[in-house]
């Protein structure tokens, strides 16, 4: 990963963008969707900036003008001077999808998330919000964290109760709280590995590591290995499998 992704919120915030045409009017009306308020020049409270200039020399230097302020800044189409980069985006509200390619192909971008947008349904923000209505509920249903994620992903899986790509999930998580949740066993899957690069995960490890509760693994397993696993999944460092697993999903890796 060559950058951090993170949602800013920018309600009510002063955004700096420099510049006019069609790239400073694209971003003006992105800040603006994101509820920002567009200033043409650095003012105190200023968030970030953008800077759309055509010329390269007058884009570094009002980038550089900006950065002594402390903000971080966006040149457009220059990635090389950019302190982060804007995304292509996939708009599901409060579901907000970001393709990113850290300025290598904008076209890249765009040309994944049209493939996301043909796949996921238009009220796939209404089953989020209704999940967000259930939450105090989901809490009372399930006291234990991990009882209600496990419930949870479950609900959410392929063909599940509320599977995301159903159009009518949102209509069904009043039906799903009250239903007998079916009981998750404890379960241990070996994922034998090919070598150290992530890429060369097969389909399955890659999609057990994404759903893994537990990961139990030898201290040599590489870094960018255990990075494609859940950031909430439990390590275990180990010389063998568990005798006797832990609830839900375990996974033992092996060399």
């Amino acid at each position: 990963m060559h950058q951090l992704p993170i949602f800013l919120n920018l309600g009510g915030r002063t955004v700096v963008l420099v510049g006019e045409g069609e790239a400073a009017e694209a971003k003006a009306r992105l800040i603006a969707r994101a509820g920002g308020r567009v200033v043409p020049a650095w003012e105190d409270g200023a968030t970030i900036a953008f800077v759309a200039l055509s010329d390269e020399g007058e884009a570094r230097a009002a980038a550089d003008m900006l950065r002594a302020r402390g903000l971080l800044v966006n040149v457009v189409d220059r990635p090389d001077l950019c302190d982060f980069t804007t995304p292509a985006i996939v708009d599901r509200a409060p579901v907000t999808i970001a393709i990113g390619t850290g300025g290598a192909s904008a076209g890249l971008a765009k040309a994944v998330r049209q493939r996301i947008e043909a796949l996921l349904p238009a009220r796939l923000g209404a089953l989020a919000s209704a999940l967000l209505a259930a939450r105090d509920a989901m809490k009372a249903r399930w006291p234990a964290p991990a009882d209600r994620r496990r419930a949870i992903d479950a609900a959410l899986a392929r063909g599940g109760a509320l599977d995301p790509l159903d159009p009518d999930a949102a209509d069904k998580v009043a039906r799903w709280l009250p239903s007998e949740a079916p009981a998750v066993p404890s379960r241990l899957e070996t994922i034998h590995l090919a070598g150290a690069d992530p890429d060369e995960l097969t389909l399955r490890a890659a999609r057990l590591l994404g759903e893994a509760d537990h990961i139990f693994h030898p201290a040599d397993i590489p870094p960018a290995i255990l990075d494609r696993a859940r950031a909430d999944a439990v390590r275990h460092i180990a010389d063998a499998p568990p005798a006797d697993p832990p609830p839900g999903l375990s996974l033992w890796l092996s060399r």
